[in-house]
């Protein structure tokens, strides 16, 4: 039975797949909308530094690239504009219900305090809704585990528990079928970063909730590594702030 489900999700995801990358975008029609999602909030500090909140910086950065995208004639509509906890599954319903053309999810990244070089490692990463290694999930686990400070969590994500690794697979089974354009904007993005001189650390794929149902290309970038002393300073810094907003805006009008 567990394979039958299996061969079916997969078959389904392949049709949508292919119906999917031929779709128009909005765009065509004239318009064209972005939901910017700032990473955690309220009661969700996401990572951590000893001084700074990963989801201050999201947000900071969330409403410059607002601002930034409607100069350019772009509909914005933010999943949290203040300091509010927004459960996963209501930022990806909020880009399904307005027809987003681009869903962008902005986090910080950091490595666990007991890690070798925790403080030289330095980059940015860009992620699509996917299948990732068993032994690659730390991110997956970690981004995920959000879920656990909403009531009934089970109940919104038909069983799925974010501490269960066999959970994390079946997600992968609703992974975004806008997958290929999904990777196009995230390769966009890393060319961008690494124009100004960052580390690109790549295009990945992994099973994060709040990807995995979108109805459009939808990327989550981790701007810089909180646990490095040189980049907690950049990505707070308004000029910091500022590159990082010009290198997601020209991805997406690259890709528009």
């Amino acid at each position: 039975m567990i394979r039958l489900f299996f061969y079916v999700a997969f078959a389904l995801f392949v049709s949508l797949s292919v119906y999917a990358d031929n779709l128009p975008s909005n765009g065509a029609a004239g318009t064209f909308t972005v939901v910017v999602d700032a990473g955690h909030g309220g009661k969700d500090g996401g990572t951590r530094s000893a001084r700074t909140n990963e989801k201050d910086v999201a947000l900071d950065v969330a409403l410059k690239l607002s601002r930034a995208l409607k100069t350019k004639g772009i509909k914005v509509v933010l999943t949290r504009s203040t300091d509010v906890f927004v459960p996963l599954y209501e930022r990806i319903e909020k880009a399904n219900d307005v027809k987003a053309d681009l869903f962008i999810s902005i986090h910080c990244n950091s490595l666990p305090y007991n890690k070798k070089n925790r403080a030289a490692i330095r980059g940015v990463e860009t992620y699509v809704s996917g299948f990732g290694r068993l032994d690659e999930q730390d991110i997956a686990i970690r981004e995920n585990a959000s879920i656990l400070l909403e009531k009934d969590y089970k109940k919104n994500y038909n069983g799925y528990d974010p501490k269960d690794p066999e959970s994390i697979i079946l997600l992968s089974l609703m992974k975004n079928a806008f997958r290929t354009k999904s990777i196009q904007l995230a390769s966009l993005l890393q060319k961008e970063y690494k124009k100004v001189g960052r580390i690109d650390r790549g295009v990945h794929e992994k099973s994060l909730a709040v990807l995995a149902r979108a109805s459009m290309p939808a990327i989550l970038t981790e701007i810089g590594y909180l646990s490095s002393p040189s980049e907690e300073t950049y990505m707070k810094s308004d000029s910091g702030q500022e590159e990082i907003v010009s290198c997601l805006l020209n991805a997406v009008l690259a890709f528009k």
